[in-house]
Protein backbone atom coordinates (compact mmCIF):
# COMPACT_ATOMS: atom_id res chain seq x y z
CA UNK A 1 0.00 0.00 0.00
CA UNK A 2 1.71 3.68 -1.03
CA UNK A 3 2.28 5.71 2.01
CA UNK A 4 -0.59 8.47 1.14
CA UNK A 5 -3.15 5.47 1.56
CA UNK A 6 -1.78 4.42 4.61
CA UNK A 7 -1.46 7.76 5.94
CA UNK A 8 -4.53 9.14 4.37
CA UNK A 9 -6.30 5.98 6.59
CA UNK A 10 -4.49 6.42 9.45
CA UNK A 11 -5.56 10.36 9.70
CA UNK A 12 -9.44 9.01 8.58
CA UNK A 13 -8.92 6.59 11.61
CA UNK A 14 -8.13 9.27 13.45
CA UNK A 15 -10.51 11.84 12.45
CA UNK A 16 -13.18 9.16 12.87
CA UNK A 17 -12.35 8.83 16.38
CA UNK A 18 -12.30 12.58 16.85
CA UNK A 19 -15.95 12.39 15.40
CA UNK A 20 -16.92 9.61 18.23
CA UNK A 21 -15.21 11.06 21.06
CA UNK A 22 -17.51 14.24 20.53
CA UNK A 23 -20.37 12.30 19.93
CA UNK A 24 -20.38 10.59 23.49
CA UNK A 25 -19.11 13.54 25.41
CA UNK A 26 -20.69 16.45 23.61
CA UNK A 27 -23.92 15.47 24.51
CA UNK A 28 -23.06 14.79 28.23
CA UNK A 29 -21.12 18.06 28.32
CA UNK A 30 -23.94 20.13 26.99
CA UNK A 31 -26.54 18.43 29.72
CA UNK A 32 -23.78 19.15 32.81
CA UNK A 33 -22.19 22.22 32.09
CA UNK A 34 -24.85 24.21 30.35
CA UNK A 35 -24.81 27.11 27.60
CA UNK A 36 -23.37 29.16 30.36
CA UNK A 37 -20.25 27.53 31.48
CA UNK A 38 -19.50 25.89 27.84
CA UNK A 39 -19.84 29.61 26.89
CA UNK A 40 -16.83 30.46 29.53
CA UNK A 41 -14.73 27.90 28.17
CA UNK A 42 -15.22 29.17 24.39
CA UNK A 43 -14.42 32.71 25.33
CA UNK A 44 -11.48 31.77 27.47
CA UNK A 45 -10.60 29.27 25.10
CA UNK A 46 -10.68 31.71 22.10
CA UNK A 47 -8.62 34.26 23.99
CA UNK A 48 -5.84 31.80 24.60
CA UNK A 49 -5.79 30.41 21.19
CA UNK A 50 -4.51 33.89 19.92
CA UNK A 51 -1.44 33.69 22.18
CA UNK A 52 -0.91 29.95 21.18
CA UNK A 53 -1.05 31.33 17.41
CA UNK A 54 1.66 33.53 17.92
CA UNK A 55 3.74 31.09 19.47
CA UNK A 56 3.75 28.63 16.21
CA UNK A 57 4.15 31.61 14.32
CA UNK A 58 2.99 30.22 10.99
CA UNK A 59 5.57 27.30 11.87
CA UNK A 60 2.93 24.30 11.57
CA UNK A 61 2.10 24.93 7.44
CA UNK A 62 6.10 26.37 7.37
CA UNK A 63 7.56 24.18 8.99
CA UNK A 64 5.84 21.02 7.18
CA UNK A 65 7.14 22.50 3.66
CA UNK A 66 9.90 22.94 4.80
CA UNK A 67 10.70 19.58 6.24
CA UNK A 68 9.10 17.60 3.41
CA UNK A 69 11.29 19.73 0.56
CA UNK A 70 15.00 18.43 2.66
CA UNK A 71 14.01 15.20 3.87
CA UNK A 72 16.11 12.84 1.47
CA UNK A 73 19.01 15.36 3.08
CA UNK A 74 19.53 14.57 6.83
CA UNK A 75 21.92 17.32 7.35
CA UNK A 76 19.94 19.46 6.15
CA UNK A 77 17.12 18.06 7.58
CA UNK A 78 18.22 18.46 11.09
CA UNK A 79 19.55 22.13 10.28
CA UNK A 80 16.28 23.08 9.42
CA UNK A 81 14.62 21.61 12.16
CA UNK A 82 16.61 23.12 14.64
CA UNK A 83 16.59 26.63 13.13
CA UNK A 84 13.03 26.88 13.01
CA UNK A 85 12.42 24.93 16.29
CA UNK A 86 14.27 27.83 18.45
CA UNK A 87 12.15 30.51 16.63
CA UNK A 88 9.41 28.16 18.35
CA UNK A 89 10.54 27.42 21.60
CA UNK A 90 11.35 31.92 22.14
CA UNK A 91 7.56 32.46 21.18
CA UNK A 92 6.11 30.25 23.47
CA UNK A 93 7.96 31.39 26.21
CA UNK A 94 7.25 35.06 25.47
CA UNK A 95 3.81 34.27 24.59
CA UNK A 96 3.41 32.19 27.88
CA UNK A 97 4.74 35.46 30.18
CA UNK A 98 2.29 37.93 27.82
CA UNK A 99 -0.59 35.55 28.72
CA UNK A 100 0.04 35.08 32.30
CA UNK A 101 0.53 39.09 32.70
CA UNK A 102 -2.77 39.59 30.72
CA UNK A 103 -5.27 37.22 32.86
CA UNK A 104 -3.45 38.82 36.15
CA UNK A 105 -3.79 42.48 35.13
CA UNK A 106 -6.97 42.33 32.77
CA UNK A 107 -9.20 39.29 33.49
CA UNK A 108 -11.32 39.80 36.51
CA UNK A 109 -14.41 37.94 35.51
CA UNK A 110 -13.00 34.38 34.45
CA UNK A 111 -9.43 34.54 35.92
CA UNK A 112 -9.31 31.16 37.76
CA UNK A 113 -10.52 29.05 34.04
CA UNK A 114 -8.10 31.66 31.81
CA UNK A 115 -4.78 30.62 33.99
CA UNK A 116 -5.43 27.00 33.17
CA UNK A 117 -6.18 27.56 29.42
CA UNK A 118 -2.33 28.65 29.80
CA UNK A 119 -1.28 25.03 30.25
CA UNK A 120 -1.83 24.95 26.05
CA UNK A 121 0.67 28.57 25.59
CA UNK A 122 3.03 25.95 27.28
CA UNK A 123 2.38 22.81 25.35
CA UNK A 124 3.44 25.27 22.19
CA UNK A 125 6.89 24.63 23.50
CA UNK A 126 6.83 21.06 22.49
CA UNK A 127 4.56 20.88 19.70
CA UNK A 128 6.50 19.40 16.64
CA UNK A 129 4.14 17.58 14.66
CA UNK A 130 5.05 19.89 11.83
CA UNK A 131 8.17 17.78 11.73
CA UNK A 132 6.58 14.38 11.30
CA UNK A 133 4.13 15.91 8.92
CA UNK A 134 6.75 16.82 6.72
CA UNK A 135 8.51 13.57 7.23
CA UNK A 136 4.79 11.72 6.31
CA UNK A 137 5.18 9.84 9.63
CA UNK A 138 1.42 10.10 11.02
CA UNK A 139 1.15 6.91 12.21
CA UNK A 140 3.26 8.00 15.47
CA UNK A 141 1.02 11.48 15.95
CA UNK A 142 -1.81 9.53 15.30
CA UNK A 143 -1.38 7.01 17.29
CA UNK A 144 -0.24 9.11 20.59
CA UNK A 145 -3.30 11.48 20.02
CA UNK A 146 -6.02 8.70 19.89
CA UNK A 147 -4.37 7.24 23.28
CA UNK A 148 -4.73 11.00 25.03
CA UNK A 149 -7.87 11.53 23.42
CA UNK A 150 -9.44 8.04 24.77
CA UNK A 151 -7.87 9.10 28.05
CA UNK A 152 -9.69 12.76 28.10
CA UNK A 153 -12.65 11.09 27.34
CA UNK A 154 -12.71 9.03 30.43
CA UNK A 155 -11.39 11.30 32.82
CA UNK A 156 -14.40 13.91 31.63
CA UNK A 157 -17.14 11.20 32.60
CA UNK A 158 -15.47 10.09 35.99
CA UNK A 159 -14.70 13.90 37.20
CA UNK A 160 -16.92 16.32 35.57
CA UNK A 161 -20.55 15.80 37.43
CA UNK A 162 -22.16 19.21 37.83
CA UNK A 163 -21.89 22.43 36.36
CA UNK A 164 -19.71 23.54 39.23
CA UNK A 165 -16.92 21.54 37.41
CA UNK A 166 -15.68 23.48 34.66
CA UNK A 167 -12.07 24.05 35.75
CA UNK A 168 -12.10 20.21 36.30
CA UNK A 169 -13.38 20.09 32.45
CA UNK A 170 -10.61 22.59 31.23
CA UNK A 171 -7.75 21.19 32.96
CA UNK A 172 -8.71 17.99 31.70
CA UNK A 173 -7.94 18.98 28.14
CA UNK A 174 -5.50 21.40 28.44
CA UNK A 175 -3.53 18.70 30.27
CA UNK A 176 -4.16 15.93 27.53
CA UNK A 177 -3.22 18.63 24.94
CA UNK A 178 0.37 19.24 26.92
CA UNK A 179 1.28 15.04 27.50
CA UNK A 180 -0.04 14.62 23.49
CA UNK A 181 3.08 17.35 22.62
CA UNK A 182 5.81 15.55 25.24
CA UNK A 183 4.96 12.21 23.96
CA UNK A 184 6.48 13.02 20.52
CA UNK A 185 9.61 14.39 22.07
CA UNK A 186 10.63 10.79 22.56
CA UNK A 187 10.65 9.84 18.43
CA UNK A 188 12.59 13.12 17.67
CA UNK A 189 16.35 11.76 18.50
CA UNK A 190 15.45 8.33 15.61
CA UNK A 191 14.43 11.20 13.24
CA UNK A 192 17.07 14.04 13.33
CA UNK A 193 21.05 14.75 14.41
CA UNK A 194 22.22 17.03 16.52
CA UNK A 195 23.64 20.10 14.40
CA UNK A 196 24.81 23.19 15.44
CA UNK A 197 23.26 26.20 13.65
CA UNK A 198 24.21 30.21 13.89
CA UNK A 199 21.78 32.70 13.97
CA UNK A 200 22.04 33.31 9.81
CA UNK A 201 20.71 29.68 9.89
CA UNK A 202 17.77 30.76 12.17
CA UNK A 203 16.97 34.39 10.63
CA UNK A 204 16.41 32.76 6.86
CA UNK A 205 13.34 31.05 8.70
CA UNK A 206 12.03 34.45 10.38
CA UNK A 207 10.28 36.21 7.68
CA UNK A 208 8.93 33.02 5.71
CA UNK A 209 7.67 32.24 8.98
CA UNK A 210 5.75 35.52 9.47
CA UNK A 211 4.92 35.21 6.12
CA UNK A 212 2.37 32.29 6.35
CA UNK A 213 1.29 33.57 10.01
CA UNK A 214 -0.27 36.49 8.83
CA UNK A 215 -2.76 33.72 6.92
CA UNK A 216 -3.51 32.19 10.04
CA UNK A 217 -3.66 35.10 12.13
CA UNK A 218 -6.40 36.48 9.07
CA UNK A 219 -8.20 33.15 9.51
CA UNK A 220 -8.36 33.08 13.67
CA UNK A 221 -10.10 36.17 13.00
CA UNK A 222 -13.22 34.20 11.17
CA UNK A 223 -12.59 30.94 13.07
CA UNK A 224 -12.05 32.48 16.49
CA UNK A 225 -12.82 36.43 17.06
CA UNK A 226 -16.77 35.73 15.90
CA UNK A 227 -16.72 33.96 19.96
CA UNK A 228 -14.85 36.60 21.46
CA UNK A 229 -17.54 39.67 19.85
CA UNK A 230 -20.19 37.15 20.98
CA UNK A 231 -19.13 37.10 24.22
CA UNK A 232 -18.83 41.09 24.38
CA UNK A 233 -21.63 42.24 22.78
CA UNK A 234 -24.28 39.56 24.11
CA UNK A 235 -25.02 36.53 26.55
CA UNK A 236 -22.27 34.35 27.23
CA UNK A 237 -25.08 31.83 26.31
CA UNK A 238 -24.79 32.58 22.72
CA UNK A 239 -21.20 31.90 22.70
CA UNK A 240 -22.19 28.67 24.12
CA UNK A 241 -25.33 28.05 20.89
CA UNK A 242 -22.47 28.93 18.44
CA UNK A 243 -19.92 26.99 20.47
CA UNK A 244 -21.68 23.96 20.07
CA UNK A 245 -22.70 24.14 16.21
CA UNK A 246 -19.63 25.36 15.30
CA UNK A 247 -18.34 21.81 17.04
CA UNK A 248 -21.03 19.49 15.39
CA UNK A 249 -20.09 21.02 11.90
CA UNK A 250 -16.16 21.03 12.14
CA UNK A 251 -16.50 16.78 12.93
CA UNK A 252 -17.27 16.17 9.16
CA UNK A 253 -14.73 19.15 7.72
CA UNK A 254 -12.05 17.33 10.03
CA UNK A 255 -13.05 14.09 8.43
CA UNK A 256 -12.76 15.14 4.82
CA UNK A 257 -9.95 17.85 5.24
CA UNK A 258 -7.63 14.62 6.46
CA UNK A 259 -6.25 14.23 2.65
CA UNK A 260 -5.49 17.79 2.85
CA UNK A 261 -2.62 17.33 5.94
CA UNK A 262 -1.13 14.10 4.17
CA UNK A 263 -1.12 15.33 0.68
CA UNK A 264 0.74 18.73 1.58
CA UNK A 265 4.18 17.27 2.32
CA UNK A 266 3.60 14.45 -0.54
CA UNK A 267 2.97 17.72 -3.57
CA UNK A 268 6.01 19.96 -1.48
CA UNK A 269 8.22 16.94 -2.21
CA UNK A 270 6.84 16.38 -6.36
CA UNK A 271 7.28 20.36 -6.32
CA UNK A 272 10.96 19.96 -5.35
CA UNK A 273 11.26 17.41 -7.85
CA UNK A 274 9.50 19.26 -10.49
CA UNK A 275 6.91 16.56 -11.05
CA UNK A 276 4.07 19.30 -12.51
CA UNK A 277 1.94 16.71 -14.02
CA UNK A 278 1.63 14.63 -11.00
CA UNK A 279 1.00 17.13 -8.97
CA UNK A 280 -1.69 17.88 -11.60
CA UNK A 281 -3.04 14.59 -11.14
CA UNK A 282 -3.24 14.07 -7.32
CA UNK A 283 -5.00 18.05 -6.96
CA UNK A 284 -7.74 16.13 -9.56
CA UNK A 285 -8.49 13.14 -7.78
CA UNK A 286 -8.55 15.00 -4.67
CA UNK A 287 -11.25 17.57 -5.37
CA UNK A 288 -13.54 14.90 -6.66
CA UNK A 289 -12.97 12.41 -4.04
CA UNK A 290 -13.27 15.77 -1.80
CA UNK A 291 -16.24 16.92 -2.96
CA UNK A 292 -17.82 13.74 -3.32
CA UNK A 293 -17.71 13.47 0.26
CA UNK A 294 -18.78 17.72 1.54
CA UNK A 295 -21.82 17.58 -0.61
CA UNK A 296 -23.93 14.70 1.58
CA UNK A 297 -22.33 16.19 4.72
CA UNK A 298 -23.82 19.75 3.71
CA UNK A 299 -27.56 18.41 2.83
CA UNK A 300 -27.13 15.68 5.28
CA UNK A 301 -26.58 18.39 8.37
CA UNK A 302 -29.30 20.85 6.90
CA UNK A 303 -31.80 17.74 6.62
CA UNK A 304 -31.60 16.30 9.83
CA UNK A 305 -30.30 19.33 12.36
CA UNK A 306 -33.68 20.01 13.66
CA UNK A 307 -34.83 16.71 15.10
CA UNK A 308 -30.98 15.72 15.81
CA UNK A 309 -29.90 18.83 18.06
CA UNK A 310 -32.56 18.62 20.99
CA UNK A 311 -31.32 13.99 20.67
CA UNK A 312 -27.39 15.44 20.65
CA UNK A 313 -27.21 18.34 23.29
CA UNK A 314 -30.89 18.22 24.74
CA UNK A 315 -33.60 20.87 24.74
CA UNK A 316 -31.46 23.84 26.19
CA UNK A 317 -29.52 24.19 22.83
CA UNK A 318 -32.41 24.29 20.37
CA UNK A 319 -30.81 27.38 19.07
CA UNK A 320 -27.66 25.50 17.83
CA UNK A 321 -30.07 23.94 15.55
CA UNK A 322 -30.86 26.66 13.65
CA UNK A 323 -27.30 28.00 13.49
CA UNK A 324 -26.64 24.53 11.66
CA UNK A 325 -29.01 25.51 8.94
CA UNK A 326 -26.91 28.65 8.39
CA UNK A 327 -22.85 26.69 9.07
CA UNK A 328 -23.47 23.62 6.95
CA UNK A 329 -22.79 25.70 3.57
CA UNK A 330 -19.34 26.45 4.74
CA UNK A 331 -18.15 22.33 4.51
CA UNK A 332 -18.72 23.28 1.00
CA UNK A 333 -16.52 26.24 0.77
CA UNK A 334 -13.92 25.09 3.37
CA UNK A 335 -13.44 21.87 1.46
CA UNK A 336 -12.94 23.18 -1.91
CA UNK A 337 -10.19 25.87 -0.54
CA UNK A 338 -8.66 23.16 1.25
CA UNK A 339 -7.62 21.15 -1.43
CA UNK A 340 -6.15 24.53 -3.47
CA UNK A 341 -4.23 25.69 -0.41
CA UNK A 342 -2.62 22.85 0.66
CA UNK A 343 -2.03 21.09 -2.61
CA UNK A 344 -1.39 24.21 -4.23
CA UNK A 345 -0.50 27.57 -3.01
CA UNK A 346 1.42 26.43 0.14
CA UNK A 347 3.55 23.81 -1.54
CA UNK A 348 3.96 26.10 -4.68
CA UNK A 349 4.96 29.12 -1.83
CA UNK A 350 2.30 31.30 -3.54
CA UNK A 351 1.84 32.70 -0.03
CA UNK A 352 0.84 35.86 -1.55
CA UNK A 353 -2.28 34.66 -2.99
CA UNK A 354 -3.08 32.63 0.33
CA UNK A 355 -2.46 35.82 2.44
CA UNK A 356 -4.29 38.18 0.78
CA UNK A 357 -7.46 35.67 0.62
CA UNK A 358 -7.96 34.98 4.35
CA UNK A 359 -7.18 38.73 4.59
CA UNK A 360 -9.89 39.18 2.62
CA UNK A 361 -12.38 37.00 4.84
CA UNK A 362 -11.05 38.45 8.12
CA UNK A 363 -12.09 41.47 7.21
CA UNK A 364 -15.54 40.82 5.66
CA UNK A 365 -16.10 38.35 8.81
CA UNK A 366 -15.55 41.51 11.08
CA UNK A 367 -17.25 43.72 9.00
CA UNK A 368 -20.73 41.62 9.30
CA UNK A 369 -19.88 40.50 12.76
CA UNK A 370 -19.91 44.34 13.77
CA UNK A 371 -23.28 45.09 12.09
CA UNK A 372 -24.89 41.96 12.38
CA UNK A 373 -23.73 40.49 16.07
CA UNK A 374 -25.95 43.26 18.16
CA UNK A 375 -29.31 42.87 15.94
CA UNK A 376 -28.62 38.68 15.12
CA UNK A 377 -26.51 37.81 17.94
CA UNK A 378 -25.12 34.09 16.91
CA UNK A 379 -27.10 34.02 13.73
CA UNK A 380 -25.06 37.40 12.66
CA UNK A 381 -21.80 35.77 13.29
CA UNK A 382 -22.79 32.45 11.22
CA UNK A 383 -23.81 34.70 8.37
CA UNK A 384 -20.41 36.68 8.39
CA UNK A 385 -18.61 33.25 8.54
CA UNK A 386 -20.77 32.01 5.61
CA UNK A 387 -19.24 35.23 3.89
CA UNK A 388 -15.68 34.91 5.00
CA UNK A 389 -15.48 31.60 4.13
CA UNK A 390 -17.00 31.89 0.80
CA UNK A 391 -15.38 34.93 -0.02
CA UNK A 392 -11.45 33.03 0.67
CA UNK A 393 -12.24 30.39 -1.80
CA UNK A 394 -13.77 32.46 -4.46
CA UNK A 395 -10.52 34.61 -4.37
CA UNK A 396 -8.35 31.54 -4.29
CA UNK A 397 -10.12 30.06 -7.60
CA UNK A 398 -10.00 33.25 -8.84
CA UNK A 399 -6.39 33.82 -8.56
CA UNK A 400 -4.85 30.37 -9.89
CA UNK A 401 -7.66 30.08 -12.78
CA UNK A 402 -5.39 30.22 -15.46
CA UNK A 403 -2.56 27.06 -13.84
CA UNK A 404 -5.23 24.95 -13.00
CA UNK A 405 -8.24 23.90 -15.11
CA UNK A 406 -10.95 24.85 -12.01
CA UNK A 407 -14.03 24.89 -15.06
CA UNK A 408 -13.21 21.39 -15.40
CA UNK A 409 -13.31 20.97 -11.71
CA UNK A 410 -16.77 22.40 -11.16
CA UNK A 411 -17.91 20.71 -13.79
CA UNK A 412 -16.27 17.35 -12.75
CA UNK A 413 -17.92 17.83 -9.41
CA UNK A 414 -21.34 18.50 -10.57
CA UNK A 415 -22.74 15.13 -10.86
CA UNK A 416 -22.36 14.97 -6.93
CA UNK A 417 -24.48 18.11 -6.47
CA UNK A 418 -27.19 16.70 -7.93
CA UNK A 419 -27.19 13.40 -6.53
CA UNK A 420 -26.70 14.52 -3.28
CA UNK A 421 -29.98 17.00 -3.34
CA UNK A 422 -31.68 14.39 -4.75
CA UNK A 423 -30.86 12.49 -1.25
CA UNK A 424 -31.70 15.31 0.87
CA UNK A 425 -35.19 15.52 -1.14
CA UNK A 426 -35.90 12.41 -0.17
CA UNK A 427 -34.30 12.23 3.68
CA UNK A 428 -36.60 16.36 4.02
CA UNK A 429 -40.12 14.26 3.28
CA UNK A 430 -39.15 11.62 5.67
CA UNK A 431 -39.71 14.24 8.70
CA UNK A 432 -43.31 14.07 7.87
CA UNK A 433 -43.35 10.79 9.26
CA UNK A 434 -44.87 10.65 12.51
CA UNK A 435 -42.11 8.59 14.55
CA UNK A 436 -40.01 9.59 17.02
CA UNK A 437 -37.60 12.14 16.52
CA UNK A 438 -34.84 9.36 17.20
CA UNK A 439 -35.68 6.99 14.90
CA UNK A 440 -36.72 9.35 12.42
CA UNK A 441 -32.83 10.69 12.31
CA UNK A 442 -31.75 7.05 12.42
CA UNK A 443 -33.90 6.33 8.94
CA UNK A 444 -33.30 10.02 7.54
CA UNK A 445 -28.89 9.05 8.14
CA UNK A 446 -29.69 5.38 6.82
CA UNK A 447 -31.86 5.86 3.95
CA UNK A 448 -29.40 8.72 2.68
CA UNK A 449 -26.30 6.90 3.04
CA UNK A 450 -27.82 4.04 0.98
CA UNK A 451 -29.05 5.80 -1.80
CA UNK A 452 -25.90 8.51 -2.42
CA UNK A 453 -24.15 5.30 -2.56
CA UNK A 454 -25.80 3.42 -4.79
CA UNK A 455 -25.98 6.87 -7.14
CA UNK A 456 -22.07 6.51 -6.92
CA UNK A 457 -21.45 3.16 -7.20
CA UNK A 458 -19.13 3.21 -10.00
CA UNK A 459 -17.22 5.61 -8.54
CA UNK A 460 -17.01 3.97 -4.91
CA UNK A 461 -15.84 0.93 -6.81
CA UNK A 462 -13.08 2.62 -8.55
CA UNK A 463 -12.16 4.62 -5.83
CA UNK A 464 -11.50 1.25 -3.60
CA UNK A 465 -9.73 -0.62 -5.84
Amino acid sequence: MSSIKKNFIYNVLYQILIILIPIITVPYVSRILGADQIGIYSYTYSIVYYFMLISLLGINNYGNRTIAKSRDNKHELSKSFFSIYIIQIIMSILMLILYLLYVLLFENSYKHIALIQSIYIFSCIFDINWLFFGLEKFKITVTRSSLLKIISLILIFIFVKNSNDLSKYTLILAISTLLSQLLLLPFLKKEVNYTKISFNDIKQHIKPCLKLFIPVIAVSIYKIMDKIMLGVMCDISEVGYYEQAEKIISIPIGLITALGTVMLPRISNLIAKKDDIKVKEYINKSISFMMFLAFPIFFGLVGVSEDFIPIFLGSGFIKSSILIYYLASTVLFISFANIIRTEYLIPKEKDNIYIISVILGAIINLIINYLLIPKYQSIGACIGTIFAEFSVMFYQLISIRKELPIINYIKNIIPYFLKALFMFILIYLIKYINILPIYRVILQVIIGIIIYGLLNIKYIKSFIK
